[in-house]
């Protein structure tokens, strides 16, 4: 008996939309569903923003279901453009492969590679999109695309009304390796059910209208809601920029110290985002939160969970010791 992920995933707060809703409840319930997240290693190491769907993963394992993190070295050549309002510079194939070495570690972190059948899988959609050819492309894919779908795309029409922000055709086709990608998996790996942040949107259903014309199979989408603070600034972003997964980016302590300092407003919403705390733990620290929010007992929770989880218990204890210092500690031992 499988469980229910997308029941899961909503009550975590991870659903904003779902394709077909009741149907993917039901194949939950009834096989193992193989999902899939795309990361585009344009860097070497993911932010703390990437956290949303790898804790989505994360869950569909804990129910029984299969998680592939995509690693996207084919689409990272390309860029995705969505939410982008000017070009991004290309990578060398070099730089995206090594960027990806970083980004397995990270993932390791929260998913199980050795499980048995529901081991989590790093895919390399280099592997299917390097040897297409662009006649392959056009013929295979792009025919079932129309371009005046492509062109109404909020990001494509914002930077077509504006010169000094035009879109490339290498980044307006970006859209047709991701649908590719999904068919691939479908077809392949038997994935049924692609997440991405709410900005994938169209290019998710643009993988299930591809998979539908090519193979008349049913696949299946869910997009995660664009986090925001309770000041309404993108969740991750602070003065000092993105704070990093790898520990040379941002160190542990100051990992620490950004959940630590999660205002009110958001922290019972993180712990259960970014947590695997029951639901009656969060609860408890709601509750202590209304009597005794100087304790900040939440906000403490949230920080020394988040940093064991990416770090480790030693980090997190060396994180710790160093915060003690600003209470009249010293760095003895550090």
């Amino acid at each position: 008996m499988f469980s229910d992920a997308l029941h899961v995933l909503k009550e975590r707060g991870h659903v904003e939309w779902c394709s077909n809703e009741e149907e993917l409840h039901s194949l939950f319930t009834s096989e193992m569903v193989t999902a899939y997240v795309g990361f585009d290693p344009t860097a070497d190491s993911l932010h703390v923003g990437h956290l949303i769907p790898i804790m989505a993963l994360a869950w569909i394992q804990r129910c029984g279901h299969r998680p592939i993190p995509l690693a996207g070295v084919g689409t990272g050549l390309i860029g995705d453009p969505s939410g982008k309002s000017k070009e991004r510079n290309l990578l060398t194939i070099e730089k995206v492969q090594e960027n990806v070495i970083g980004v397995k570690k990270q993932l390791a972190r929260f998913l199980d590679f050795d499980c048995g059948g529901a081991s989590a899988q790093i895919i390399n959609n280099y592997d299917w999109l390097g040897k297409l050819t662009f006649l392959d492309v056009l013929r295979e894919v792009g025919k079932h695309f129309s371009v005046n779908s492509m062109v109404s795309r909020e990001y494509v029409k914002s930077r077509l009304d504006d010169p000094e922000k035009s879109i490339s055709y290498t980044e307006f086709s970006y859209v047709l390796l991701q649908a590719y990608d999904f068919l691939h998996l479908f077809q392949n790996y038997g994935c049924r059910l692609q997440m991405g942040g709410n900005d994938q949107q169209g290019n998710i259903i643009s993988g299930i209208d591809l998979i539908r014309k090519k193979t008349g199979g049913e696949a299946f989408g869910a997009t995660q809601p664009l986090l925001l603070t309770s000041s309404g600034t993108k969740f991750g972003k602070t003065e000092e920029g993105a704070v990093w997964l790898d520990p040379q980016k941002t160190s542990p302590y100051k990992f620490y110290q950004f959940w630590l300092n999660t205002d009110d407003g958001d922290v019972i919403n993180y712990l259960k985002v970014f947590t695997f705390f029951e639901e009656a733990k969060i609860q408890s620290f709601e509750s202590e939160m209304e009597t005794h929010p100087e304790q900040r007992s939440a906000q403490k929770a949230l920080a020394r969970e988040m940093t064991a989880l990416m770090h480790g218990e030693s980090a997190l204890d060396q994180a710790l010791k160093a915060s003690d210092v600003l209470f009249g500690g010293t760095l003895d031992g550090l």
